[in-house]
């Protein structure tokens, strides 16, 4: 599918209004530099690359300005993206893998925005010790398990909405260091009413820990022994379970469409007018793709909200797929499936692996197709200005 540039980025809104944003004390150090290098991505301000074709009868140049490489940016994430998915290929097994999400009820909104870190980990700990808990549990499987996740905090609208997207294989290395198989023979790993009641009860274990230390506050506080009378118990804990994927590089692949994902990409956005930014979403009532209108500085104030504290891991892995473990696992997994592990990328040059995922050689002329780009020159990040060049005649002038 051929790219097509977006009429409209999210650095057009920052670079405009993030000023009316840092005057109502809106953003802390970290969100400010992170709205910097989203505004000056690929612009004269990070620097520049030129590259000429060597071939005698072209001479072809072009000039890149630098990415960014934040992972916020809607720009900079692709080939990090492809790489994940081709790394974690590598450890796939013959089995089902099933798709699990855990999601914090709205009550849990404030706590997340004032308790990032704590809340956000608590959210992962919890979602892999209730896995664990029912893969542990003879009845189901009787073994260890593994699961990959990753965390989202927005929906649709922007707004908050913290959830983690987790794959888990159908399957597990029981206590003799054996594979064994799945007992469930429905559509989900494990009883998703069960799965929700067990996350709630664990999750809330937790608030009460840190309440008691003094990390968090909570309000109202929790009754230990009747915890059913607190209103987070009264609402809906949600653990949404699709179907087994059969196919093992389906099941990557579509995980790999969220490693990498923002809040919103640049094509979602439809206009910047008056102060408005309209962009599309996803209403999941009734599937329909709708548009949404919000204030300029409503829109970077919902952004923010999903730039995570800087070191933050947001994509994690446990059980027999944590670095610990995996390597053992899943050599005894291949074993007992007898197959053989596929041909790594791990020393592959950012070149090589840029042939193998898009099917061309980034360092080709794009013109004559015949010579190699050289780079003639270059630039460190700069605080204003651009390059000051006499281009050739034959010049194509763009950035990448």
């Amino acid at each position: 599918m051929e790219y097509t540039k977006p009429v409209h980025e999210v650095a057009d809104v920052i670079k405009t209004h993030r000023y009316e944003l840092e005057k109502e004390g809106k953003l802390n150090h970290h969100k400010k530099r992170v709205f910097t290098n989203l505004s000056q991505c690929r612009t004269e301000k990070l620097g520049y690359h030129i590259d000429q074709c060597d071939h005698d009868q072209c001479g072809y140049v072009h000039i890149s300005y630098n990415s960014c490489r934040d992972r916020h940016c809607p720009k900079c994430n692709g080939l990090k993206r492809e790489k994940w998915v081709r790394q974690r290929e590598e450890d796939l097994l013959p089995v089902k893998y099933y798709h699990v999400v855990f999601t914090l009820p709205i009550q849990l909104n404030q706590l997340c925005l004032t308790q990032v870190v704590i809340m956000y980990n608590l959210l992962f700990q919890s979602a892999w010790q209730t896995i664990n808990k029912f893969a542990l549990d003879h009845k189901h499987l009787g073994a260890q398990t593994g699961m990959v996740c990753i965390l989202h905090t927005w929906g649709q609208t922007l707004s908050l909405h913290p959830h983690i997207h987790c794959i888990v294989p159908g399957g597990g290395m029981d206590k003799q260091g054996k594979w064994r198989n799945t007992k469930s023979q429905g559509k989900y790993l494990f009883p998703v009413k069960a799965l929700s009641k067990v996350f709630r009860g664990i999750f809330t274990d937790g608030l009460i820990k840190l309440d008691k230390k003094g990390v968090i506050n909570l309000e109202p506080k929790f009754i230990v022994d009747k915890k059913y009378l607190h209103p987070l118990y009264k609402t809906k804990w949600v653990v949404f379970a699709k179907l087994p994927m059969h196919n093992t590089k389906q099941a990557i692949n579509y995980l790999g469409r969220y490693t990498h994902r923002i809040a919103i990409s640049n094509h979602r956005i439809k206009s910047i007018d008056n102060d408005m930014v309209k962009f599309s979403w996803l209403d999941y009532r009734d599937s329909k793709t709708k548009e949404m209108p919000l204030p300029v500085i409503e829109f970077l104030k919902r952004f923010s909200l999903h730039i995570l504290p800087p070191g933050f891991v947001k994509i994690r892995h446990y059980g027999i797929l944590s670095s610990r473990k995996k390597t053992r696992a899943i050599n005894g997994a291949r074993g007992y499936f007898n197959v053989k592990p596929p041909v790594s990328i791990k020393k592959l040059n950012w070149r090589e692996l840029f042939v193998l995922i898009y099917k061309h050689d980034p360092m080709i002329c794009p013109k004559c197709k015949i010579g190699t780009m050289r780079v003639i020159q270059s630039s460190l990040p700069q605080i204003r200005g651009s390059p000051n060049l006499k281009l050739p005649v034959n010049t194509g002038f763009y950035t990448s």
